[in-house]
């Protein structure tokens, strides 16, 4: 009886001291402790890039002051929208740790396809779209059988698929070797010259803050029914009234000069939603679990050739996607779409967002952040008169860069037990 008397008093006493930390956690202080210590550890998040993009930002801002201009900046995001499209495909098929090299090509076949359909044979516009991405998906689901069924190397696969499907576009496009797509049709328009009303975004900057902070809140609703240390309602609300307050200032800039593009905000919907996917389902969670460790997402019962199918497939689909955008954004569906230098900027633009190479790792925000990396470098060297040669190497190193931060954290991760 003695013994449990002396011991009653240590659940409150544990109690009090779970209820300090929790207030902690709650003040700045504690946010700035717990933020540093996920750096420590290797969970760096997005905070390379952002650093990153704002030393590119800089660096162009002082030797040409065109480069921030409204006018540039909305010059930009239409760039961004296309690959960024395709960077958001490579962001699933990285996250279980494979790759697809075939998505440039894909992407082209599919601008070649939306100008045989629609052009040529006289389609409704619409459907030649979505003819275009439905085989896009079926390029996928072929990638995905031959990996499933004959354990075929996704490098092996998507390369064979990247020769086979640009000879493809090389064919239906025939002699001419390009088709031009009318001038004022919509899409033409969406890819061009359509951009959002005023009210419109800053109506939608405004719900995103709103949404941010209900979701959010829900999260800390959670954490602290489970008896964890959570953020504060207060402090909540003041990081979505600061991140508001942001991107309605961002708005209000570029609507000084022809405003936010539809396209762009057509590619952020994507992002937000193939992030909602990646985090809040359980394809998503089965997603990471996969390409963490493929042989224990299988003992713990997900169907995991059935999780690389849908990768594969969302990968090719996407790419195709872009491959429309970019027939939209240049009017035309050529032999050149899809080559040159998408694959690099769609694979770069992953990685260099935060995107994992070694699977399980990644976010839907990787895709946004890495493409707007890689046309500010674009763009800066293009108002400077440079040559492409140096955005090459520029990109290079950049990309090298980014997998030397991945590595580095994995190996903190690793040793701080938070692989």
């Amino acid at each position: 009886m003695m013994k449990t008397l002396q011991n009653e008093p240590a659940a409150p006493a544990l109690l009090d001291r779970r209820d300090e930390r929790v207030r902690h956690d709650d003040s700045l202080t504690g946010s700035i402790r717990a933020f540093w210590d996920r750096i420590r550890s290797g969970d760096l998040g997005s905070l390379p890039v952002i650093v990153g993009l704002a030393i590119i930002w800089t660096v162009f801002q002082a030797l040409n002051p065109v480069f921030l201009s409204s006018a540039n900046l909305v010059n930009m995001l239409f760039d961004c929208s296309t690959v960024g499209v395709i960077s958001l495909g490579i962001v699933c098929i990285l996250m279980v740790g494979e790759i697809d090299l075939s998505v440039g090509s894909v992407s082209g076949f599919a601008s070649a396809l939306v100008g045989v359909f629609w052009v040529n044979q006289g389609w409704p516009v619409v459907l030649a779209v979505l003819a275009a991405m439905i085989v896009g998906a079926l390029i996928g689901s072929l990638y995905a059988f031959l990996f499933n069924r004959f354990g075929m190397p996704s490098f092996v696969s998507t390369l064979s698929g990247l020769l086979a499907v640009l000879g493809l576009q090389l064919y239906i496009l025939g002699a001419t070797g390009s088709i031009n797509l009318p001038y004022g049709s919509w899409l033409v328009n969406f890819g061009q010259i359509m951009v959002m009303p005023d009210p419109v975004a800053y109506l939608l900057v405004a719900l995103a803050g709103i949404a941010f902070f209900f979701a959010s809140y829900r999260t800390s609703a959670r954490r602290r029914a489970a008896g964890l240390s959570a953020k504060s309602t207060g402090g909540l609300s003041l990081r979505a009234v600061v991140i508001t307050v942001g991107l309605e200032a961002v708005a209000f800039y570029l609507n000084q000069s022809r405003g936010i593009p539809w396209m762009f905000g057509l590619f952020v919907g994507l992002v937000v939603a193939m992030n909602y996917a990646l985090t809040r389902t359980k394809w998503g969670r089965s997603m990471q679990a996969v390409g963490g460790n493929r042989e224990a997402a299988r003992r713990s019962g997900i169907n995991v050739s059935r999780i690389y199918a849908s990768a594969f497939v969302t990968c090719a689909l996407l790419a195709a996607t872009g491959g429309v955008l970019s027939a939209a954004r240049l009017a035309t569906a050529s032999q050149q779409a899809g080559t040159g230098d998408v694959n690099l900027n769609a694979i770069a633009a992953a990685v260099i967002g935060g995107t994992s190479l070694f699977g399980g790792r990644g976010s839907a925000y990787s895709a946004l952040l890495g493409i707007i990396v890689i046309q500010s470098i674009a763009s800066g060297l293009t108002l400077l008169d440079l040559s492409s040669s140096l955005r090459y190497m520029i990109t290079g190193a950049v990309l090298a860069v980014a997998v030397i931060v991945d590595s580095l954290a994995r190996r903190s991760r690793i040793s701080h037990g938070r692989a």
